[in-house]
């Protein structure tokens, strides 16, 4: 598997199966923030990612969120109306904030996985710190500048 390759694709977080997580033996899921849980253009989360949460904290399985979002009082609300830990400043695609969050989940990598929406970030900081990836389509079409020119190539070069 490549440096940009996700171990799976879903269309949207909701759409991972939380039997499939408990039947890999995830015990942590780790979420980026922007267009993976909260869309850009709102700031708050959908009411089917909020139960989809609950029913991944119901099989057991911690969540934490691992944002490059730099406002710290959004990440941090934001974590904590999903009932989420948080580890923001990310600066994925370094791997060093997904180990943070391994150490401060107590879980090894290969009990986690990553979920999020752009390639040259989460996926390639999930696939440096070896943890499984799952790469979910923007819930919006909201983005930074350059995040749009990141898509652009991500389409360019078959990533997405």
């Amino acid at each position: 598997m490549g440096l940009i390759t996700p171990t799976r694709r879903e269309r949207a977080i909701t759409d991972i199966s939380v039997a499939s997580l408990e039947a890999a033996g995830v015990r942590c899921v780790l979420l980026d923030r922007d267009n993976t849980v909260v869309p850009r253009d709102t700031g708050e989360a959908p009411a089917e990612v909020l139960v989809w949460l609950d029913t991944v904290r119901a099989a057991g399985i911690s969540t934490c969120m691992v944002s490059n979002n730099f406002h710290s009082r959004e990440v941090e609300a934001s974590a904590a109306a999903l009932g989420c830990e948080v580890v923001h400043h990310a600066m994925k695609p370094a791997p060093f904030a997904v180990w943070r969050a391994l150490t401060l989940m107590g879980v090894r990598a290969s009990e986690a996985v990553l979920v999020g929406d752009q390639v040259f970030t989460d996926v390639m900081a999930g696939n440096l710190a070896g943890v499984r990836t799952v790469l979910v389509e923007p819930q919006s079409t909201a983005d930074l500048w350059y995040t749009h020119i990141l898509r652009a190539v991500e389409r360019l070069i078959g990533a997405r």
